[in-house]
């Protein structure tokens, strides 16, 4: 998973998508762009690089990559590492609308105040899963996403 932070002049974005509902997994929700390892990636910055590519028409040389954050798995089993990549502001980007409903950014300063961050509880099959939430101009990014951008804010903290 590619998780963008866009240098602009008015200040540092995260970038995200919003899944198409006719996915089989995690469908609608917000995510970082991101999938399946595939024969040739020889890395999860290099599998990071190629999904951006496809979901969201990033190419490769306008991300400068700065690290890894915490490796974390999904409810449903999903293995997922975390790539920051630094993204140039300019270009154009395009959803793939097979996976990819909307493209859009929100304020990085915002999505790491830790007042921001909700602990939210679900019952799903007789057991309750809490995981953090973050609503954002209407959106609601969660689960994994949001726990990723927990991550980063602590990463950041540290620094």
């Amino acid at each position: 998973m590619l998780v963008p932070v866009i240098d602009r002049p008015e200040g540092l974005t995260l970038l995200f998508t919003r899944r198409t509902e006719g996915l089989k997994s995690h469908s609608g929700q917000i995510s970082f762009p991101g999938g399946r390892v595939e024969p040739g990636d020889d890395s999860p910055e290099a599998t990071a690089l190629r999904e951006a590519g496809e979901e969201i028409g990033l190419a490769a040389d306008r991300v400068r990559l700065a690290g890894r954050l915490n490796v974390r798995e999904t409810a449903t089993g999903y293995r997922v590492v975390p790539v920051v990549g630094v993204v140039a502001p300019d270009g154009a980007l395009a959803a793939d609308d097979r996976e990819v409903a909307e493209i859009f950014e929100a304020p990085l300063d915002f999505l790491i105040e830790p007042a921001n961050h909700r602990m939210e509880t679900h019952e799903r099959d007789g057991a309750a899963r809490r995981f953090y939430a973050i609503p954002y101009d209407g959106r609601r990014i969660w689960g994994l996403t949001a726990r990723v951008v927990v991550d980063l804010a602590e990463a950041l903290r540290r620094r």
